[in-house]
């Protein structure tokens, strides 16, 4: 569809049906700018959508025509629709949620769609529905056949143009557990799929990789934890020998390494020396990102046959059903995902 068309077919899924999914999803297909970017299909239950279609129209919020919505339909258990109300994340919304996304990602696994972006879900309300997912991007890799994944967090300033792109080596663990987790094997994977997202969806053909410490000042020589010198160091020698075109530089002290980020972000003549930056652990590359970018920032998973992308935040059952919801994220996930889907065809030119 993408090479007839000169545009990417996108999935877009319901999310949990009780928290915002359904309103950001139908406020983005009410912006020209963002349909004009790729097909876009929703994989929903269409009764489930068109509730929370008539539900914002009655709100007065910005809303597609109907009859413009393609719909990829999910099935749904006779008794779900009437459990689901806004803001009560259920084990039934939970299993509706996840019917979506294997729907969207068989779908996109057989051809059908070049990429899929993702609305929110909630992680308890799957485990409330049977499935112990630690998250969507699990739920895909598996689907896939078990192949290795990255998370990777991408945003673009409005202020200068330029784009923030990390990715994390470790994701939903405890944070005691984290220094376990970093073993040579995990960082290579995670930082070679780093490198062919650059080279082959950004066309970065020597990426500069800012690895960040795990200590305090990077552990003060040994002094304030003994990781770096026993593993990170170590590991990035071994890399740097492996990849002697990817410049690393590290490990960068955790509370100086995102200085040069936010520069770039806020002042057009800052220049960082860095493509992406490798965190270790979840809040230490989160943070940052949704300090700057909290409505910008994009969930991107590396490694699938398929592009895949999420806004960067929850469900907020806390506002869902009220119509105020903020689309933006979602929007800036649907034009990440047309953007690189568009990238991946360029460099694939094979019928």
């Amino acid at each position: 569809m993408t090479r007839s068309t000169g545009r990417p077919a996108l999935a877009l899924t319901l999310g949990d049906p009780a928290g915002i999914g359904p309103e950001i999803l139908l406020k983005s297909l009410a912006d020209p700018q963002i349909t004009a970017q790729a097909h876009l299909t929703v994989v929903a239950p269409p009764e489930l959508l068109a509730v929370a279609w008539r539900r914002l129209t009655h709100q007065g919020g910005p809303v597609p025509d109907w009859s413009d919505i393609s719909i990829l339909p999910v099935p749904m258990e006779p008794t779900w629709f009437e459990s689901v109300r806004p803001g009560q994340g259920t084990g039934v919304t939970g299993a509706i949620s996840l019917a979506c996304l294997e729907t969207a990602g068989r779908a996109a696994l057989e051809g059908q769609f070049d990429g899929v972006v993702t609305a929110p879900i909630a992680k308890a309300a799957w485990w409330a529905a049977g499935r112990c997912y630690p998250g969507q991007t699990e739920c895909l890799a598996e689907m896939a056949g078990g192949m290795p994944v990255g998370m990777a967090f991408v945003a673009r300033s409005p202020h200068t143009g330029w784009d923030l792109r990390v990715l994390l080596a470790t994701v939903h663990v405890p944070l005691k557990d984290v220094p376990r987790l970093l073993t040579a094997e995990r960082l290579t994977t995670q930082a070679e799929l780093l490198v062919d997202w650059l080279r082959h969806s950004l066309d970065i053909s020597c990426p500069r990789l800012a690895v960040a410490g795990l200590n305090p000042h990077s552990g003060e020589q040994g002094h304030l934890g003994t990781e770096e010198q026993v593993a990170l160091i170590p590991w990035m020698q071994a890399f740097q020998e492996r990849h002697p075109d990817v410049i690393l530089e590290g490990p960068v002290p955790p509370d100086t390494l995102w200085v040069r980020p936010a520069q770039a972000w806020h002042h057009p003549n800052a220049r960082p020396s860095h493509d992406a930056y490798l965190a270790l652990y979840h809040d230490q590359g989160l943070i940052p990102v949704k300090v700057l970018a909290f409505d910008q920032a994009v969930n991107t998973t590396l490694g699938l046959p398929f592009v895949r992308t999420s806004p960067d935040h929850g469900t907020a059952f806390d506002i869902a059903g009220q119509g105020i919801a903020n689309p933006a994220s979602f929007k800036a996930a649907i034009t990440w995902a047309a953007r690189l889907a568009q990238r991946r065809f360029a460099s694939d030119p094979s019928p």
